[in-house]
């Protein structure tokens, strides 16, 4: 534990958790580049250059509703600015950055809480319920998905687990500074505060690997359907039917 987690002394003298070693940093970065460059390079040579990529002419279909979208987005830069300010400091950047943090940190919240009510009640939840049949999906090429396939449930709900991790250590550690709302308490013990820190700074290495991966497969050509559907809302019928069960997910046509 001694290489992922750091220690300080309290005043009482007694070892204390002060939060996650930073040099996971440069682990986590270094991982996930080797990763996604080596399933480049497997693709790479893999791909089938005679197969054909389905057409984006033709019908289109509605996949996600403009108010998901703005959703996805507003997520996605509240993210963005969250690594950002929060690992700044740690690679030497000098920036005002607390503020800009715990704001960004509050709007993901919000989007975050918004995003649960609209999925449990006007959206098809199920839809994104990841089920043992799922897990044959990438092994067997005629196993089509409805909705969402096997790698978008595990990323959302990997995101999920991460993102409230963050968002309630985030929160916790907020409490203890001076905010508009409130003047700081200095309340919680050090101990207790420290595994907050360590369970904080572990979600963000996990948000990190979390958020590169998702840009490098939403940059991917066979899955550029997918990130032009988060833009404008739709796929073409033929890209459906191509990726995807139609007994199993039968949107409407988009305007």
């Amino acid at each position: 534990m001694g290489e992922i987690v750091r220690y300080k002394r309290d005043v009482w003298g007694e070892e204390v958790i002060l939060g996650v070693s930073w040099d996971l940093l440069w682990v986590v970065a270094i991982a996930i580049l080797v990763l996604l460059a080596a399933h480049a390079i497997i693709m790479a040579a893999l791909a089938n250059k005679k197969m054909d990529k389905p057409s984006a002419d033709g019908r289109r279909m509605l996949r996600h509703e403009s108010i998901d979208r703005l959703f996805h987005w507003v997520m996605a830069a509240s993210i963005l600015v969250l690594i950002f300010t929060g690992v700044a400091p740690i690679i030497g950047l000098r920036i005002a950055w607390l503020n800009i943090h715990w704001i960004s940190g509050l709007v993901l919240s919000f989007i975050v809480l918004f995003h649960i009510i609209r999925s449990l009640f006007w959206q098809d939840f199920k839809s994104m319920i990841l089920g043992p049949r799922d897990f044959g999906e990438p092994f067997d090429s005629a196993k089509k998905p409805g909705k969402y396939t096997f790698e978008q449930k595990g990323m959302h709900w990997a995101v999920t687990v991460v993102v409230l991790a963050v968002i309630v250590t985030g929160v916790l550690m907020w409490m203890q500074i001076d905010s508009p709302f409130w003047d700081r308490t200095n309340s919680m013990a050090e101990s207790t505060l420290g595994l907050v820190f360590l369970l904080h700074g572990l979600s963000t290495l996990a948000l990190v690997a979390l958020a590169a991966t998702h840009i490098y497969f939403a940059l991917r050509p066979e899955k550029l359907f997918y990130t032009r559907s988060m833009v404008s809302g739709w796929i073409s019928e033929d890209e459906m039917a191509a990726n995807h069960d139609t007994s199993k997910w039968a949107p409407k046509e988009a305007d």
